[in-house]
């Protein structure tokens, strides 16, 4: 069994998220627990789901199927107990747990005490910013996470904002300032390269869920007025999300060239990053208070020297240089959000000045790298305690 005090090289943590793992969250997987150098993860969570692969011999749930595996699932949730997984995690001996979101981190809170060890808790948006009136009965673990919430703001070691937008929603809501710090996700930049001999396209890009808070609705009303302008320009649709059929209505009746892609993978996606001539990212908040934390994709775009069309919404501003790197607007206002795309697509070196910039901005400051050796500083301070 490993010390974890006794100095011994790659001490394991554990990275916990209630469901291993959606799709969506590539970050965790690939940004986070595959990229640390000298600690290794361990992936932990309720239960699996259909979506990423996680390398089996590091990814442990409680319920492992059928009904005896939801059963045990509810007890873990609702109480903590799980002996199984407590045994196999005493053999692991890790040196703390870092959660994904809020609500993961409320149900890691009887994994830390049993342990013993530290529990840091990652926020990324939503987790953040919903208001509590419309999610406390949005789930079994929502549920679970308001009733804790207290709990966990006394418990927790530390918790870790995406962006500064969300780190100042945390304190709003009362976590102890002392204990939130901002540690941005990067990306890692050697994958994220343009490659300069393919040529650009008038392809407006979007990727995203397709859900009230990405904004879709604002673009493809932009769009029409941008393809009004200039008809030879496609909008390109890179995601799903339960408002997908309402935005394909949407756009059958308002733009003459589009497409729908659906989900895609990621080298995918990095293609249409390469082909576009602007990424659109039109997030507001939504009715409940859904925010974004700080989206991935507008630092993916910008290192592939794509400039982005976006708004001044949560962490957003911190990622984006208005004028320099890309435009931001308000929040749904389709006139400007029509005026900058075309500003890019009539004037080229006007792209070609914020498309150098981009990549340079996003070289500097958001280098995967970087923020693992920052937050791997953060575990070494633990290996101290």
């Amino acid at each position: 069994m490993l010390d974890k005090n006794s100095g011994i090289s790659n001490p394991p943590v554990l990275i916990f998220s209630s469901l291993l793992l959606p799709a969506s969250q590539t970050f965790i997987r690939d940004l986070l627990g595959e990229q640390l150098k000298n600690f290794i993860a361990y992936y932990v969570g309720s239960r699996y789901v259909k979506g990423l692969a996680l390398p089996s011999e590091r990814t442990i749930v409680v319920n492992q199927g059928k009904l005896p595996g939801t059963l045990v699932e509810a007890a873990f949730k609702f109480s903590g107990f799980a002996p199984k997984l407590y045994q196999e995690l005493k053999q692991i001996n890790p040196l703390l747990i870092n959660a994904q979101f809020g609500l993961s981190g409320v149900l890691a809170l009887p994994l830390a005490r049993t342990l013993n060890i530290p529990l840091l808790v990652h926020f990324r948006g939503a987790d953040a910013t919903v208001k509590e009136e419309y999610a406390r009965y949005a789930s079994v673990n929502h549920w679970i996470y308001y009733r804790r919430r207290e709990i966990l703001k006394r418990e927790a070691n530390l918790f870790l904002a995406v962006s500064n937008f969300i780190k100042t929603k945390l304190i709003e809501q009362g976590f102890p300032e002392e204990k939130v710090i901002t540690h941005y996700d990067g990306i890692d930049i050697k994958k994220f390269q343009p490659d300069f001999s393919i040529p650009r396209e008038p392809i407006v890009l979007f990727v995203g869920r397709l859900t009230e808070k990405k904004g879709c609705e604002y673009l493809i009303k932009s769009m029409a007025r941008v393809q009004s302008v200039l008809p030879q320009t496609k909008l390109l649709i890179i995601g799903d999300g339960n408002l997908r059929s309402e935005l394909e209505a949407l756009a059958a009746k308002l733009l003459t060239s589009y497409q729908f892609l659906g989900v895609q993978p990621p080298d995918i996606v990095k293609t249409w990053m390469n082909r576009a001539q602007v990424l659109a990212a039109p997030s507001v908040t939504a009715a409940h208070g859904d925010s974004e934390g700080l989206p991935t994709v507008v630092v993916e775009a910008q290192a592939m020297a794509l400039p982005v069309v976006s708004t001044f919404h949560a962490g957003i501003p911190e990622a984006v240089i208005n004028g320099e790197t890309g435009f931001l607007v308000a929040e749904r206002d389709v006139d400007a959000l029509a005026e900058y795309i075309l500003t890019l697509l009539k004037h080229h070196e006007k792209w070609q000045s914020f498309s150098i910039k981009a990549r340079e901005h996003i070289t500097k400051n958001f280098d995967n790298s970087q923020q693992i050796k920052i937050l791997e500083g953060i575990y070494s301070s633990y290996l101290k305690k």
